[in-house]
């Protein structure tokens, strides 16, 4: 098996390949939409943390 070297591409340099070529992977790029779901899921989770933080739980509390 030979090695070749990663391929460049023109706007984000090597491109290194895994799986014969099956999975293509340039460093230090994240997809637009992936930060969007970041964004969101950290809103949740601070929201989250002071809307239900302490007791039992939601739901659980006495004389629900």
């Amino acid at each position: 098996m030979t090695e070749r070297a990663p391929e460049e591409h023109p706007r984000y340099g090597a491109v290194e390949e895994y799986a014969r070529g099956e999975i293509r992977a340039y460093h230090g790029i994240v997809n637009k939409w992936l930060l969007v779901v970041y964004a969101v899921l950290a809103v949740w989770g601070i929201y989250y943390l002071f809307t239900y933080w302490g007791g039992l739980g939601p739901g659980l509390a006495v004389g629900q």
